[in-house]
């Protein structure tokens, strides 16, 4: 079996709106731990994980981009607000991820095939490390945002696509769990309000923290 392959262990979502698909353990224990391993290698990278400015204040989680280099509220290929170096590719196995994420989330086998995500952000989140309600709207496409944990879990708001108010829905991610919003919901307000520390299982590959991949399809050229 390939790491990332079709085959890898399909579970049964949950629809928390539509378009927005909740797989809860995903990941199997390999998997998780190939992605905290990644992580460290792209920290070690060209580009180091920063806090991101928005609106004048730093984010609590430090972040890492592949493919296209985030900043709000715009993508460029090099990070410009860091060191002004070139951002790592997106790999190949990541993907084949993307792919199977959508196939387990939708169950389309045609859309699965199509996605081509071409950036990604790793996020980490310490214990007290929160992300504020936004929607991801810097992209030009509008195809779904594949979302994974690892580690410990959080509380993840997931609410409307009108404004950060209610109504919205309080979930838990946890280790493994893959999160999948597109359609009607990919411009969907949602954040997390708490990491919850002491929560990530042995073998996953963190101690502590969570680590969020979130992959996306900017629709950008160059």
């Amino acid at each position: 079996m390939t790491l990332f392959g079709e085959e890898a262990l399909p579970r049964e979502p949950y629809e928390v709106a539509p378009g927005a698909v909740h797989v809860p353990g995903w990941l199997d224990d390999e998997q998780q731990r190939w992605l905290v391993d990644s992580f460290h290698g792209w920290a070690a990278g060209p580009v180091p994980p920063h806090s991101p400015v928005v609106r004048g204040h730093p984010m609590s989680v430090r972040t890492v981009c592949l493919g296209w280099h985030w900043r709000p509220y715009a993508y460029s290929r090099d990070a410009v607000d860091v060191n002004g170096e070139r951002v790592l590719a997106v790999p190949d196995w990541m993907v084949r991820m993307g792919r199977s994420a959508l196939l387990a989330a939708y169950g389309d086998a045609g859309a699965a095939q199509d996605y081509t995500p071409d950036t990604a952000l790793a996020n980490f989140y310490d214990d007290t490390a929160r992300m504020g309600m936004h929607q991801d709207r810097d992209e030009s496409s509008r195809a779904p945002v594949v979302s994974l944990s690892v580690g410990d879990a959080c509380t993840f708001r997931f609410g409307n696509t009108e404004h950060r108010n209610r109504p919205w829905t309080d979930l838990r991610l946890a280790s493994g769990d893959l999160f999948v919003f597109g359609g009607a919901s990919r411009l969907a307000y949602h954040g997390v309000t708490r990491i919850h520390p002491g929560t990530a299982p042995d073998g996953c590959g963190l101690d502590r923290g969570r680590l969020n991949l979130t992959l996306r399809v900017t629709g950008l050229e160059g």
